[in-house]
């Protein structure tokens, strides 16, 4: 006869099973820590002797990233914000801007600076802007601005309604979550820190950086990556000038945006402090630059090429108050005509523009030593 067995109640079934479950988490507890142990144990070896090899030129010489030697001198460009009134509806007046926005980063143009030329004067009153001069400007920061800072940066504005229509332009400073690079354009977030230990800032990347400073929250910066130690996800930075990345691996780093009262005020107000010392003016009316001799392109450090509106940039001088001169091409070292064979009557300035920049910068290719 088999012996009886006894049914187990579910009582003791429910005993048994805590006890497994309390079994297997002390088996858990002792797994981690375990592991932390042993990780504590690889920083405290490897703290001052290892970290990850960042090199500054590895992606740039493997073409992971979109990148560009730059020249060892700047290029500016000035542009009449009425070219915007030319335009039919809010949507191509944005899609203008776009355009003027891919060719100056195209050509790696450091500076645009969008000038008033008098055609917004009515009655006698001088009005800067008020439309087309500060939507143009605006329009050509937003593009220039990296995808993940635009929301930190930008509030809604009727300005930038059409402006998810435009064509990226996938700049070398447009770091994807991914790239890994050596410099990265962030905005100084709100991250609570303690006082005497800097801020955080928001580079695009999962975690927040932190940089030696303590920055007003909301400005943007550009940061040198430290290299990462083994052991932890925390990331360090310190904060550089924007020119930075362009001097140190001649990578182009975006342009700057500045408004100009004036034809005048364009030369005013450069931001270098020798100012602009080879300035070229465009219009059907200059002479050839295939007649310049490479010479005269060759020492210079700062260029400006200023283009005209609908009228010219003739128009433009008489509409300047502050010039006394007859002639607009006494206001340049050179005045050019950079499509003298045109088919058509008239060539747009957004047009001119690439048309100007691609003949302009063959020639600087060639009579500038690297």
């Amino acid at each position: 006869m088999s012996p009886i067995t006894q049914k187990q109640t579910f009582k003791n079934l429910n005993i048994e099973k805590k006890q497994e479950r309390k079994k297997w988490k002390e088996q858990k507890l002792l797994k981690a820590a375990a592991e932390f142990k042993k990780e504590l144990e690889d920083v405290s070896t490897n703290e001052n002797t290892e970290v990850e090899d960042v090199s500054p030129y590895e992606d740039r010489v493997n073409g992971n990233l979109p990148h560009r030697i730059c020249p060892p001198y700047t290029i500016s460009i000035a542009v009449p914000g009425s070219i915007l009134d030319n335009a039919q509806t809010s949507e191509l007046r944005t899609y203008l801007a776009g355009q003027v926005a891919r060719a100056a980063s195209i050509y790696c143009v450091d500076e645009v600076i969008v000038f008033d030329d008098g055609s917004t004067q009515q009655d006698g009153v001088h009005r800067l802007g008020e439309n087309s001069c500060s939507q143009f400007a605006k329009l050509l920061q937003y593009l220039e601005c990296p995808q993940y800072l635009r929301k930190h940066l930008f509030p809604l504005h009727k300005d930038l309604q059409y402006a998810g229509l435009l064509n990226p332009l996938d700049a070398p400073h447009h770091l994807r979550q991914t790239d890994d690079f050596p410099y990265r354009e962030g905005v100084v977030s709100h991250h609570l820190v303690r006082q005497g230990k800097g801020s955080y800032v928001n580079v695009g990347l999962l975690r927040d950086v932190c940089i030696d400073k303590a920055l007003t929250p909301g400005i943007r910066v550009t940061v040198n990556m430290l290299p990462q130690k083994k052991g932890t996800k925390k990331r360090y930075g310190v904060v550089v000038p924007p020119s930075q990345p362009r001097t140190e691996l001649g990578v182009y780093w975006g342009y700057s945006v500045r408004l100009a009262k004036s034809l005048s005020n364009v030369f005013a107000k450069a931001p270098y402090q020798e100012g602009y010392d080879l300035t070229i003016g465009t219009s059907d009316k200059g002479s050839l630059l295939e007649d310049c001799d490479d010479s005269e392109f060759s020492n210079f450090k700062h260029i400006l090429i200023v283009f005209g509106g609908l009228d010219g940039l003739e128009s433009t001088l008489e509409c300047d108050e502050n010039l006394s001169i007859n002639n607009v091409s006494l206001l340049f070292d050179k005045y050019l005509n950079t499509c003298p064979n045109q088919g058509s009557r008239t060539i747009r300035t957004e047009e001119a523009i690439l048309i100007s920049l691609a003949q302009i910068t063959a020639k600087l290719s060639k009579s500038v030593v690297y």
